[in-house]
């Protein structure tokens, strides 16, 4: 008899993962009867044709936003304490006190981080956020969609919203089993495990080591390492055009070589466009040597910002813009939904350039998968001024730490040595493509293309218990 599995989609994040690569039709080969619980405002029936069942309510307990705040706060001040650090709380971004109604939670969140960052603080927090949550409309809805449905397991997409709170603890108080999927390499040290199930399903030893310090909730027994959907593209050759059909179809110069440049999002890298134009400087500098070379900008997908149009402009004679192919079904970063098009695009992107420029990205290990190597800028823009975030202090984030050594990337950190750089990496003097690989594999695991089977099987192994 087919096991009826519940792919639960918080936001859109877990669409890249779960919806659009084979994960569905290898789950299908393996017996399992699918449906996408869908709280996206993405329609998986009318985009892709998939099962589905639409959660319509989205309200959460008016306190849950102040707790979870509070919670991520409370934590990131523990761990620095427990582990006697001062980075973690470098992942916290200042609250808003504009308006009455952000004054009094930013006010509440102070307080409760005052007073609360400690176990024993963290442990009332946690369980106040399940009982507001148990008493929403939201609770209700999921709960007897459950019940009408009888799912033998809810697998949660993204351990991040706390849209998905509601859903899961009604799972759990039916005795359906639960597990969630972390689904980025820098989350557990963010402090961004707001979902908790009954297993955990994660990219790599690393990763299950992480979840062990942070969660300590968590025992090894619940954790499973399958690996992440995310890379499995890169390793199909099916997607791949030829050279002359991906330059033909974004009107590239085959006589040139190209890089490319990975935009940030804002809060990322708030002066971004400054380093697209630094790249773009060395590259008419090395024109003017004989070189022939370009630049393709793949820009961050949910950068709604047009702070790189002075520069793609000016620089119009070097650089070409290649916009991922998401497509928009709201208003906020989480509403911005991958296509299955965008999978074949960024693989053609990463084979046919040289190697890839940015601030402190995953990008990395997209090249990495292609062999090639990643350049970081590291270094402060004249523009920086008091309130504009250095991005320096992203390569001293704890994530950073898991890279094997210095030369899993290549770096920049004067400007006045980016051309001599990038003259090295063309002319194949400097790469960072061994040990990239080995950070690669420290993240992501020893086989990054049989992340999807390994869910399933882990998936069979609960069912069995």
């Amino acid at each position: 008899m087919k096991k009826n599995i519940f792919i639960f989609l918080p936001d859109g994040v877990g669409l890249r993962n779960f919806a659009l690569t084979s994960f569905k039709s290898i789950g299908e080969k393996n017996d399992f009867d699918i449906t996408y619980w869908n709280n996206t405002p993405f329609s998986i029936t009318e985009k892709l044709g998939f099962k589905e069942l639409k959660i319509s309510d989205k309200s959460l307990h008016p306190l849950t936003t102040v707790y979870s705040r509070s919670r991520k706060r409370m934590e990131l001040n523990f761990f620095d304490k427990k582990f006697s650090e001062v980075v973690y709380n470098t992942y916290n971004f200042p609250q808003s006190y504009k308006g009455l109604a952000n004054l009094v939670k930013s006010l509440m969140v102070d307080a409760l981080t005052t007073f609360g960052s400690n176990e024993r603080g963290i442990r009332f927090v946690r369980k106040q956020i399940k009982k507001g949550e148990r008493t929403t409309a939201k609770y209700k809805e999921s709960r007897k969609q459950l019940e009408e449905h009888k799912p033998d397991f809810v697998f949660c997409t993204n351990q991040r919203p706390t849209q998905a709170i509601a859903s899961i603890l009604a799972a759990q108080d039916l005795g359906i089993p639960t597990g969630t999927f972390i689904f980025s390499w820098d989350n557990l040290p963010k402090a961004t495990t707001l979902v908790e199930t009954d297993y955990y399903f994660v990219w790599s030893e690393h990763m299950k080591k992480e979840v062990l310090m942070y969660c300590p909730y968590v025992s090894e027994n619940q954790i499973f390492v399958t690996g992440t959907p995310q890379f499995e593209s890169h390793f199909d050759k099916t997607l791949l055009q030829s050279k002359e059909e991906f330059y033909k179809s974004h009107n590239l110069d085959l006589d040139k070589k190209y890089i490319c440049y990975s935009g940030d999002d804002i809060v990322t890298s708030p002066l971004d466009q400054y380093y697209l134009e630094d790249l773009a400087l060395s590259v008419r500098e090395l024109n003017k040597e004989g070189y022939s070379l370009g630049i393709i900008y793949r820009k961050c997908p949910v950068d709604f910002t047009n702070r790189y149009d002075e520069v793609l402009k000016k620089y119009q004679d070097v650089i070409v813009n290649i916009d991922p192919l998401w497509s928009p079904v709201g208003q906020s970063w989480d509403e911005i939904m991958p296509t299955k098009e965008d999978f074949a695009l960024q693989t053609n992107i990463c084979e046919y350039t040289e190697f890839v420029g940015n601030i402190a990205s995953s990008m990395i290990f997209d090249f990495s998968a292609h062999d090639k190597s990643c350049l970081f800028f590291d270094y402060e823009q004249p523009q920086l001024k008091k309130g504009i975030r250095d991005i320096g202090q992203n390569y001293k984030y704890i994530h950073f730490r898991s890279k094997p050594s210095e030369e899993a990337a290549l770096w920049v950190r004067k400007k006045e040595d980016l051309t001599s750089i990038v003259k090295d990496i063309i002319d194949g003097k400097i790469s960072s493509v061994k040990e990239s690989k080995k950070w690669f594999e420290t993240i992501v695991g020893p086989n990054p293309t049989q992340a999807s089977e390994n869910i399933w099987n882990s998936l069979n192994k609960i069912l069995k218990k």
